[in-house]
């Protein structure tokens, strides 16, 4: 009896096997990751790992027009508005750490939409972001057709948008396809949030092919934008022992509703200075503060500080890295004629 059981499961998992080979092997346990009631990752491989067949010249002949048309229309957009560049890295983050850079959180038109789930409720008014990357679509399509995702159109612009701030260059994968439908809330909700401590925030970047200097280096995109008060009244009880923490704390008290610049120097400039104001205690966000605390991630925001340049270089590369990201589902979608 036990030899025809054992024969009846190993005839199921042949079967099974057979009718859906990539169910099994996307669906490894090692290759998921949970985050426990101890806020920490537990993982054996990253959900989330580079991806193949991304190139820079994807587009050029299918679409050679693509870079000027992307260009022109953010560079306006910021001039128009600066807080647009910070609002599209902070897009473009939310949307590749999930399962990848896909464009799933441009998609607002569903009750479980990736913009109504906990983690990404403050990026309700960057629905401007994607209604600027629709408008964008539009002109890429009309001048070329079909042939540019909106995730590779987002992946562009993020880049506009850090230049036209006072970045550098840098360089930009494509070839990536569309998302049918919003990142599962499962891996919505291990985007780290401004609260955790540099162990979980370490551990969090490691689940997605993301090391300390990825980290640190991506962190600078502090350099520009805003956050809620709510983000950093988590420091308000130490406020006793730091003045810079009472200043925010007195801040925040005389508006609830104040959007705190995470640059305190130059908080329209996309430049080092955030890690130099991390030296000088500074940071805004918990998160910020942390980076201080771990001898690694201290060193590259020492480095960082004291070499614009190098923090630079190393932006561009932690971008394109990221760009890259793609979850066990692989490149797999479309190329949608609406993003959002």
């Amino acid at each position: 009896m036990a030899c025809s059981r054992a024969m009846v499961a190993m005839i199921g998992l042949v079967v099974a096997a057979l009718l859906f080979p990539a169910a099994l092997s996307s669906t490894r346990p090692d290759q998921l990751i949970s985050m426990t009631t101890d806020g920490q990752y537990h993982s054996t491989r990253p959900v989330v790992t580079i991806a193949d067949g991304l190139t820079a010249d994807y587009h050029d002949v299918s679409c050679p027009d693509l870079r000027g048309i992307v260009r022109t229309a953010v560079v306006e957009a910021v001039q128009g508005d600066i807080t647009i560049a910070a609002d599209l890295l902070r897009m473009f983050f939310h949307d590749c750490f999930p399962q990848g850079c896909d464009a799933s959180i441009l998609l607002l038109g569903t009750p479980w939409s990736e913009m109504r789930m906990p983690p990404n409720l403050s990026l309700d008014i960057r629905r401007k972001v994607a209604f600027l990357m629709e408008d964008i679509r539009a002109k890429v399509h009309e001048a070329c057709g079909p042939t540019v995702s909106c995730a590779d159109i987002m992946a562009l612009a993020t880049h506009d948008a850090v230049v036209a701030s006072g970045g550098e260059p840098y360089h930009v994968p494509l070839g990536r396809l569309d998302s049918f439908e919003p990142a599962p809330l499962r891996f919505v909700e291990e985007l780290p949030p401004p609260t955790f401590s540099i162990d979980q925030l370490i551990a969090a970047f490691r689940s997605r092919s993301l090391d300390e200097k990825d980290l640190v280096v991506l962190s600078g995109a502090h350099t520009i934008g805003k956050a809620r008060c709510a983000t950093f009244s988590d420091r308000f009880p130490n406020s006793d022992s730091d003045d810079f923490v009472r200043r925010l704390q007195d801040n925040c008290t005389t508006d609830v509703n104040r959007r705190q610049d995470l640059d305190v120097t130059t908080p329209e400039k996309f430049d080092n200075k955030y890690y130099i104001n991390l030296k000088q205690g500074k940071g805004v966000l918990t998160s910020d503060v942390q980076l201080l605390l771990n001898k690694t991630t201290r060193g590259y925001v020492n480095d960082f500080a004291d070499n614009e340049w190098w923090f630079w270089n190393q932006f561009g590369s932690s971008m394109s890295k990221m760009g890259m990201l793609q979850g066990p589902q692989g490149n797999v979608g479309r190329i949608r004629q609406q993003c959002y």
